[in-house]
């Protein structure tokens, strides 16, 4: 499947839900099943780190393998479902301005960036630690058990020939966005990654907007 560009009908101004998340901060919100949710790139080449649930169970969440099974494409764009572990479509891509999301890359971590980048750098803030922030505040019963694979919107993460991955200059630009469409209640959960080593940020970790609308304005 190749990127399908798609701009959506839904204007900014009829949103019932706008937030701007700051470089590094996490963000958690509940949206109903009908919903829309659109990520935005406000300044462009940003990655942001993101996982759903299932708001009624938690421990049925996204899935990268089912997902990746159920297309048969490592990368999303418009007209994928984000598939749960339990077999169910959570979300469904309806609008992608970029055309290139990972889903293999995984969230930085403190223990990554110590291995991947050097020693000094274990202390650096990171997308996990921003997931765990954002559940424990959350005080619904999450723990860092309920922190998976998850999806990298607006990342370019090439597979080379070798089956290795590697973290490549975003193909995004300032306000390209993606808007997805909740096929189930779900918990969005975002870490707008921090991360200052490698191109995936463009080296400088920037500004992203979420809006939701509830199904019926456009």
């Amino acid at each position: 499947m190749s990127a399908l560009l798609v701009e959506s009908e839904r204007e900014a101004a009829n949103a019932t839900y706008r937030s701007v998340v700051p470089a590094g901060e996490s963000w958690i919100h509940e949206i109903p099943q009908g919903a829309y949710f659109r990520i935005v790139d406000l300044e462009g080449n940003q990655a942001v780190d993101t996982l759903f649930y299932n708001a009624h169970d938690y421990s049925d969440r996204y899935s990268a393998q089912d997902t990746i099974r159920n297309q048969r494409n490592i990368y999303l764009t418009t007209g994928t479902r984000l598939m749960s572990s339990a077999g169910s479509v959570m979300m469904t891509i309806v609008a992608d301005t970029c055309g290139r999301h990972d889903t293999l890359g995984g969230a930085c971590a403190a223990e990554s960036n110590m291995v991947r980048y050097a020693l000094e750098k274990r202390y650096m803030h990171a997308c996990r630690q921003s997931f765990l922030k954002a559940i424990v505040e959350w005080e619904h019963g999450m723990d860092k058990r309920d922190i998976t694979s998850n999806i990298n919107f607006f990342m370019n993460v090439p597979v080379t020939p070798e089956g290795g991955l590697n973290f490549e200059d975003g193909v995004s630009a300032p306000g390209k966005y993606v808007e997805l469409r909740a096929e189930m209640d779900v918990l969005a959960l975002i870490s707008n990654c921090p991360q200052l080593n490698n191109p995936c940020n463009g080296y400088n970790p920037t500004p992203i907007e979420v809006l939701i609308w509830d199904g019926q304005d456009h």
